[in-house]
């Protein structure tokens, strides 16, 4: 009998504001030593500064970001024989969700500007435009599994 469980899916809860469960993911990942009501205050304002310059639902623009960033492929990489080989593998929905908000929020905080609300909601923006530094980091990633589809057998 095996001993190991399987650990449930943590469903993420929805935001008080939106009600929508992938701002919460988002607001997650912008938080730093706990301080979740500060993470919060960045993302409301950058969804206000969204919808400012947009005149669009900003919740449409986010959806519309991150699906244009999560990557179908990623490369991880594979020790045999003593050399070590880029294994491009199909990723699922979830973890390309989590990558694409995590490519977002680094994107974000590389751009030179004020506060990190405004450079969040003009990285958004970008990426909903499909351009962007988060894009061109999901296109990279694209290109380097292409370029390494001969070691997809070493799965």
């Amino acid at each position: 009998m095996s001993r190991k469980s399987i650990p449930e899916k943590q469903v993420a809860k929805p935001d008080p504001i939106y009600r929508n469960r992938l701002v919460n993911m988002l607001v997650n990942r912008i938080l730093k030593n706990g301080k979740k009501s500060l993470a919060y205050r960045i993302l409301y304002k950058a969804m206000k500064n969204i919808k400012q310059k947009t005149k669009k639902n900003p919740l449409f623009v986010l959806r519309q970001a991150v699906r244009k960033v999560t990557p179908n492929v990623t490369v991880k990489a594979r020790r045999i024989g003593g050399s070590t080989y880029q294994v491009p593998l199909e990723i699922k929905s979830t973890q390309g969700k989590a990558l694409a908000i995590r490519w977002i929020l680094g994107a974000a905080r590389k751009r030179s500007g004020q506060n990190m609300a405004f450079k969040l909601s003009y990285e958004l923006i970008d990426a909903a435009r499909d351009n962007g530094i988060a894009i061109r980091k999901k296109e990279e990633t694209h290109k380097m599994a292409e370029a390494n589809r001969a070691f997809a057998h070493f799965r």
